[in-house]
């Protein structure tokens, strides 16, 4: 008798391993097939990448995405896989997402109803489980998604007049004459004008992308932590390029106005956005410190010595 019953709980295992392995690879030929049903508009995604600096962060992205959820692949064997109907609220943005973008040609909407679609296969087809261990692969792909125009002139222009008044107060105050007018920085003997391309949004992007990808290895588990690190990358991102600006100005004033462009300027770029890193990565240090100190933070496995100042 007992061997009957564990035979068909055998037969029930092989089932059920038999079942799993089907629902992986429908899940493989369904993502491969929604990438060719979306491959115009990715490839369209990756041309603008490549044509517009402020995005070139974005072929990393899905390489990075990758790599997370191979780190997750001994906890996505263990997961139960489990198809769940929710999966069909995220793959309904997304079909509704593609069509509003192709009815008002919004490549934003279009290239977001991809992700939208691929979560919602995912929870559909492998389950919450699964969901949830590949959650921050998947939404981080958001990143690789430029913003419209339309967007990026509004956050743009307020960054150059923000990174112009800091500039001019900083060349004030080590003695350099300068005034402000909007985004144009009057010298001695010249003006500067912060263009859309030194507002600062190219790094913003990339080190809000950095922020992210820093904050997912620093403090697993402390949410709270990972945001405040992830939310620190803005004004670190300002503070840097207002920087960079009146570093030009300081150049300028000094060297002149072929201290402003070329090697130099690009130079400059590559300097303040690894000051930008180190101020995170000091930031970090700074967090862990405060946190041992203060107590707040406690070893996952350290557990209460409830036998301490007990006597014998």
């Amino acid at each position: 008798m007992s061997e009957a019953i564990d035979a068909a709980r055998r037969a029930d295992s092989t089932a059920d391993a038999s079942r799993d392995r089907f629902l992986v690879y429908a899940t493989c030929g369904a993502i491969v097939l929604l990438l060719g049903i979306y491959f115009p508009i990715l490839r369209i995604m990756v041309e603008h990448w490549a044509a517009v600096e402020d995005y070139q962060h974005g072929f990393l992205i899905a390489p990075l995405a990758l790599y997370f959820a191979w780190e997750r692949r001994w906890d996505l064997e263990d997961a139960a896989i489990s198809g769940s109907w929710l999966g069909l609220i995220p793959l309904s943005i997304g079909l509704v997402s593609l069509a509003i973008g192709r009815l008002g040609t919004e490549l934003m909407t279009m290239r977001s109803a991809f992700i939208f679609s691929l979560i919602g296969l995912v929870l559909l087809v492998l389950g919450r489980e699964i969901f949830k261990i590949l959650a921050f692969p998947l939404f981080f792909l958001f990143l690789m998604v430029p913003l419209p125009q339309s967007l990026v002139n509004t956050i743009a222009f307020p960054l150059q007049l923000i990174a112009a008044k800091f500039a001019v107060l900083s060349l004030q105050q080590i003695g350099i004459p300068a005034l402000v007018e909007g985004n144009i920085i009057h010298l001695a003997h010249t003006q500067l004008f912060v263009h859309e391309a030194c507002s600062g949004l190219r790094s913003l992007m990339a080190l809000i992308t950095l922020g992210v990808v820093f904050a997912y290895f620093f403090k697993r588990g402390v949410l709270w932590v990972q945001l405040l690190l992830v939310a620190s990358t803005i004004p670190i991102a300002i503070a840097v390029n207002s920087f960079r600006v009146a570093l030009t100005g300081f150049l300028t004033h000094h060297f002149g106005e072929s201290a402003a462009g070329g090697l130099v300027h690009d130079f400059q770029g590559v300097f303040t956005f690894g000051m930008a890193f180190f101020i995170l990565l000091g930031e970090g240090r700074l967090i862990d410190v405060l946190l041992a100190r203060t107590g707040l933070e406690r070893a996952p496995d350290a557990a209460p010595d409830l036998d301490a100042g007990e006597g014998n």
